[in-house]
């Protein structure tokens, strides 16, 4: 079970709103977020309602001052998030996808366009624009992503698993 808690100043101070799941718009709670703690789970957490805009990913810990950590602006605060659940694998049969972390598709398989499409067959993943985990990201659960075009012609260029260590 993941637990979240906003605050409204940095710091954690001022109102706080707990969180345990999913949230389309946490000004319903409070005016503005500056500050927050991941006490369980890991989250996405989005500037705008009901899960759009820049998003970020958090794990357990704590987060002062996440405008400044993040790069957000001045008018930027949270405005939704989503729990990433834990889901404990089984492990079967032969497997030739990746399994790993890669910080460069084209220094690994030489693929200079990135990646377009993908299907994950379990674990939550994070996609990078950029070699290095740099750029935007995007979050991937298990599912078919026949084709990124459709989204804005994205591509990634580097991934990374989340771990169950991160909860």
């Amino acid at each position: 079970m993941g637990k979240v808690t906003f605050y409204e100043d940095k710091n954690f101070m001022g109102r706080s709103y707990e969180c345990s799941g999913d949230c389309a718009d946490v000004n319903s709670y409070m005016s503005r977020c500056h500050s927050c703690r991941v006490e369980n789970g890991c989250w996405m957490v989005y500037d705008r309602p009901d899960y759009m805009g820049n998003c970020h990913f958090m794990k357990r810990g704590e987060y002062a001052d996440y405008r400044n950590m993040w790069g957000w602006g001045m008018a930027n605060y949270i405005r939704s998030c989503r729990m990433i659940p834990w889901v404990q694998e089984n492990f079967m049969g032969q497997m030739t996808e990746m399994t790993d972390d890669c910080d460069s598709f084209m220094d690994r398989y030489h693929w200079s366009g990135g990646c377009m499409s993908c299907h994950v067959m379990d674990g939550h993943w994070l996609m990078y624009e950029h070699p290095d985990y740099r750029g935007r990201m995007w979050y991937f659960s298990p599912g078919e992503y026949r084709n990124f075009r459709n989204w804005g012609d994205m591509k990634f260029m580097s991934m990374r698993r989340i771990m169950d260590s991160w909860y």
